[in-house]
């Protein structure tokens, strides 16, 4: 009688655990073609760096920013006192309209001669005379438009501006002093493009200019690139080359100067690899665990670089086709309660 109902409480009980028993999505470690990368240390410079000069003279009266201040492009740096530009734009235009009007002057005279030269009142050579007279006349007119442009061009250089957006990192003078042409008046750089500078070991030399692909990492950000250039020529104690890596994305929180790593790939090799959400860290222990069929076992590994698809190689602790589980919290849940082990979703 007892049994009776002993039985299908039994039952019960065992329906309620496999249900209660968390079932682990698993995936085998395998081996894949994975980049050979080397890293490098490298430091991060700007692309666009410029020492803007005076192409004119001129005490500076005015200026506008200082160092670490953030100017648009085409803003006023600085101004410089204009009066001997103006006078000289004043002067050029009373030459352009003199010149002008003896050109008015040279094409009337050159119709009443053309007039009476063919009805052969006058000779040729009063006709010659009058055509050259125009000509010249047409040649005043274009020096003095170009003496105008110039002299309009050198007041527009007592007002100085940014060539392109950026930061001001050193300012040569200051408000009083005189500016001649070629003095550098400020420094600035840009932070909207951005390079990291690597000095490349020869060996490498060939292999990097083969594949043009680089990374770049910096605080746990990766930058990929594709615009990898090595200089032509190397150094001659240290047999290293220049290498230069353009950065691309959002490159929020770099700054010239920064150190980096710079990682170049060099062509392909054969790896052991799990998918990353399979790894757990635990302070300084690195571990996955291995579903097998006594159950589900924590297992200590050595993990490697990242791999593409999501993997992260794994330089000891597994072997080809075991198997892990992605899910770490639901593995330790199922090894707390000796589960055995889960079947696979």
């Amino acid at each position: 009688m007892i049994e009776r109902f002993l039985l299908p409480l039994l039952g019960l009980l065992l329906s309620v655990a496999a249900w209660a028993r968390p079932a682990l999505e698993v995936a085998e470690a395998r081996l894949v073609e994975a980049a050979h990368e080397i890293r490098l240390d490298g430091t991060i410079e700007a692309v666009n760096r410029a020492t803007v000069q005076a192409q004119t003279g001129g005490e500076i009266v005015e200026i506008l920013f200082d160092v670490d201040d953030y100017v648009e492009r085409g803003a006023v740096l600085l101004r410089m006192k204009d009066t001997e530009q103006r006078a000289r734009v004043r002067r050029a235009e009373a030459a352009l309209s003199e010149a002008e009007a003896r050109l008015r002057q040279a094409e009337s005279e050159y119709a009443r001669i053309r007039g009476i030269f063919e009805k052969k009142l006058v000779s040729r050579s009063a006709m010659d005379k009058a055509t050259a007279e125009l000509k010249a006349a047409r040649a005043r007119v274009r020096q003095a438009k170009a003496a105008l442009a110039e002299a309009r061009e050198q007041l527009e250089h007592t007002v100085v501006r940014a060539p392109y957006s950026g930061i001001v990192v050193e300012r040569h003078v200051q408000v009083g002093e005189i500016a001649t042409p070629g003095k550098p008046l400020m420094t600035g750089i840009s932070l909207e493009t951005l390079r990291a500078v690597v000095m490349l070991p020869q060996k490498w030399v060939s292999a990097v200019r083969e594949q043009r692909k680089a990374r770049v990492y910096w605080a746990g950000r990766t930058f990929e690139s594709r615009r990898v250039t090595v200089y032509p020529y190397g150094d001659e104690r240290a047999h290293t080359f220049k290498t230069r890596v353009r950065l691309e994305g959002d490159l929020k929180g770099l700054y010239p100067g920064m150190l980096v790593k710079v990682g170049f790939r060099t062509g392909t090799r054969r790896v052991l690899a799990v998918p990353a959400e399979a790894i757990m860290h635990r302070s300084e222990v690195t571990a996955v665990y291995v579903v097998d069929d006594g159950g589900v076992h924590l297992r200590q590994i050595r993990a490697g670089r990242p791999v593409d698809g999501g993997l992260v190689e794994v330089l000891a602790g597994l072997e080809a086709g075991e198997r892990v589980a992605l899910d770490p919290i639901r593995a330790t849940f199922a090894l707390k309660q000796g589960t055995g082990a889960p079947g696979d979703e």
